[in-house]
């Protein structure tokens, strides 16, 4: 056996031994290498009882080592391969998690956020570099047609911009943006809580196999380990820590989809949430989490996530209203259309009056608003021009400084 394989085995039988994520045995393999951390743990030497306990408890049922080998074994049959520290697919980001610290910690899985000492990979991508330029979308279970709507579209646009798709195969949100990803021709990586070689949900079984087809599936535990409950809220550190962002499009008051965006945030990454209506319990744990984190950024499509994700300087574009002719007009030339009359004729006096303007300064400027079809000279007067008839008549010819920039002459 070389070294690395070596290596392998016993990152597998510590994280066989210890759910992922528990920072004393992290800390162990730090002190002493992942062999002699293994070594330690099997001679009864956890530093913690809770630790000693556990390590007890599965050494009953197994050999740590034989269990590990057992399991590298079947994951070569299936086409599966073991990434751990130092391979060149590693994906550095998720190292940060070393210094991850969640603000009122009580449960375990918000202690034990430990970086993963291993993945199992399903897909031929390298790893670091399916991570590298990627988003996590996630969300809510049960979506509304709304959630699903704007899910898949996040995802295929994010696809058909060379960001990675990243979420954790769940029915509603997860499998839109997976799918949405998946039509864009594009790259998606799920982060699983069970084996890579199970289909959790079933009902996403064919899913997984066109995610394992074209982009990868990754979980911390071997092949066939099973989904268990906490194992969803551990995964959730590794979605927040292996991307650039996570956006939040759907959740309910008690959602682990608000988890894996809180880690975000105390990560230092880019957090986004969509928001939903106000009625909709969907939308409710977004919302609060929105009110609770000022460094969440509202989102509302795919400009926005690429602002907060992209290169310096690639900026959404600010929402505005339909152009109106009278947009281009300065401060004068806008009072004279206001004091138009709709309907009717108004000589150039009568109109400076209820303008209040100089007579020569209507005079410069209503030329324009001709230009500008806003109005027409008649015999008597001066009318307003209905919209209708407006849109019929050729567009205004340009002049050197422009609608604001410059007064047109004085009629002869």
């Amino acid at each position: 056996m070389s070294t690395q394989e070596e290596l392998a085995l016993a990152r597998v039988a510590l994280t066989w031994l210890a759910e992922p994520g528990t920072r004393s045995v992290h800390g162990l393999v730090d002190e002493f290498g992942p062999v002699g951390a293994l070594d330690l743990l099997l001679d009864g030497g956890a530093p913690q009882q809770a630790l000693r306990e556990s390590v007890a408890a599965r050494s009953r049922a197994g050999d740590a080592r034989v269990v590990a080998a057992e399991a590298l074994h079947r994951a070569d049959r299936l086409g599966v391969r073991v990434v751990i520290p130092g391979d060149d697919e590693w994906p550095g980001t998720v190292e940060q998690l070393r210094t991850l610290c969640l603000t009122d910690a009580r449960r375990r899985v918000d202690v034990e956020t430990a970086p993963p000492l291993c993945f199992w990979v399903r897909g031929s991508w390298p790893l670091a570099e399916a991570l590298d330029r990627s988003v996590a979308v996630v969300g809510s279970r049960a979506a509304t047609a709304y959630g699903t709507h704007i899910a898949t579209d996040l995802g295929y646009g994010l696809a058909d911009r060379d960001w990675t798709v990243v979420s954790g195969g769940a029915f509603g949100i997860d499998a839109a943006a997976h799918r949405g990803a998946l039509h864009a021709g594009g790259l998606t990586v799920a982060v699983l809580a069970c084996g890579v070689d199970r289909a959790y949900p079933m009902g996403n079984a064919a899913l997984f196999d066109r995610i394992a087809d074209t982009g990868l599936l990754v979980s911390e535990w071997p092949p066939g380990a099973e989904p268990l409950r906490p194992r969803f809220l551990i995964r959730n550190r590794v979605i927040a820590a292996g991307t650039r962002g996570t956006v939040l499009v759907e959740a309910a008051a008690r959602s682990g989809a608000t988890q894996t965006t809180r880690r975000a945030i105390a990560l230092g990454r880019r957090a986004m949430v969509v928001p939903g209506p106000v009625t909709s319990a969907m939308s409710v744990g977004a919302h609060e989490l929105l009110r609770e984190h000022p460094e969440a950024r509202l989102v509302t499509g795919l400009a926005h996530v690429l602002e907060e994700v992209g290169r310096i300087g690639e900026l959404a574009p600010v929402p505005r209203g339909p152009e109106r002719p009278t947009d281009l007009l300065d401060d004068d030339a806008r009072s004279i259309v206001e004091a138009m009359p709709r309907r009717g004729r108004i000589g150039v006096d009568a109109l400076a009056a209820r303008a209040g303007l100089a007579v020569r300064t209507v005079l410069r400027k209503l030329p324009l608003l001709e230009e500008l079809a806003l109005v027409v000279r008649r015999e008597d007067g001066y009318a307003m021009v209905t919209p209708s008839r407006r849109s019929t008549r050729p567009g205004p010819a340009a002049s050197p400084g422009g609608p604001m920039g410059g007064d047109a002459p004085l009629p002869a």
